[in-house]
């Protein structure tokens, strides 16, 4: 893994996107009121989430991802992964 690649979680349960968005966050010297004020969220919301409460709105949720740029990847976990060769 080259120093830019960034390693890839995943994420199975609500707690475990808001401990990465939390480790995130903070690793960015960021504060949640400067989190979610750029998201356009409420403090409260973005401290809901970052504890794993389930009934987060997804809109919500993206924008906060946006914020600290973090993209979802959907990947099937049946498949095997592919090299550039391959089609």
């Amino acid at each position: 893994m080259t120093s830019n690649t960034k390693p890839f979680k995943t994420i199975q349960t609500t707690k475990d996107l808001g401990q990465i968005i939390r480790e995130i966050r903070k690793s960015k010297g960021l504060t949640i009121q400067a989190v979610s004020g750029l998201a356009n969220t409420s403090p409260r919301f973005l401290s809901e989430l970052e504890r794993g409460k389930e009934t987060a709105e997804i809109g919500k949720v993206l924008k906060v991802l946006s914020t600290l740029g973090l993209d979802i990847v959907i990947k099937d976990r049946s498949s095997r992964p592919v090299s550039g060769r391959e089609k």
